[in-house]
């Protein structure tokens, strides 16, 4: 499974072909900066995709995994599958569920999404992590350092426990065939007329002759935010 001449996945490769989970969300905490129960359930996902495809993946487009999230899940997958924004093989779909499809080239996919009864029961199996978590991400409530400390130890207590669970337990698996896009076009850059800095040329405004980026035509455009993808302006 190691792509041959790459070393930039070497570790990565390594530790899916152990089988190391726990090895797998160490990596991952380095991106998403702590350790939470969805970061566990990308990391999961990602490992069985990977598996399941067996193909490497150089961050050239041989695979390509679309996220259907913004939350923590999208990032335990993006370091497991190594497909991210920046080698255009991370896709995102917007539909605010827990779920990806990783694709070969072929189209011959396979969509991982968390089993809503199983997701709908961590409240009950974990509820004083739940409990904090919802006073102090989700309504904002004050809370002093001690109670932070606890939820930020129950969670990535949590996130190494749930490694265990069953994968046909905590999703639901479905391969499929599916269109994918084309290999990412090469677009050309133009420079704005007023703020001078290059643009592609996708996200230029024409007028009378001159060019314009986004920002300084007042134009709308797509934000991705913790909401989703937005139209702002």
């Amino acid at each position: 499974m190691q792509a041959q001449g790459n070393p930039f996945r070497s570790e990565i490769e390594s530790l899916i072909r152990a089988d190391d989970l726990n090895g797998l969300l160490k990596k991952a905490g380095e991106l998403h900066g702590h350790w939470c129960n969805y970061l566990t359930y990308g990391v999961k996902a990602g490992y069985y995709a990977i598996k399941e495809m067996g193909v490497p993946n150089t961050g050239m487009e041989e695979i390509i995994a679309i996220v259907e999230t913004n939350n923590c899940f999208s990032d335990g997958v993006q370091v497991v599958t190594g497909c991210s924004f920046g080698n255009n093989s991370l896709l995102y779909r917007d539909w605010g569920k827990t779920a990806v499809t990783v694709s070969k080239r072929d189209g011959q996919a396979i969509r991982i999404a968390l089993d809503p009864d199983f997701e709908d029961s961590r409240g009950e199996e974990y509820p004083r992590a739940y409990e904090l978590f919802y006073k102090i991400v989700a309504r904002r409530e004050p809370s002093d350092p001690a109670e932070y400390a606890e939820m930020m130890q129950l969670f990535s207590g949590m996130s190494t426990e749930e490694l265990a669970v069953p994968f046909d337990k905590m999703f639901r698996i479905t391969k499929m065939t599916i269109q994918i896009p084309e290999y990412a076009p090469i677009f050309d850059w133009k420079r704005c007329s007023v703020c001078g800095e290059n643009a592609m040329g996708t996200r230029i405004i024409e007028k009378e002759g001159k060019y314009f980026c986004l920002g300084c035509a007042g134009e709308e455009y797509n934000m991705l935010s913790g909401e989703g993808i937005r139209l702002t302006s």
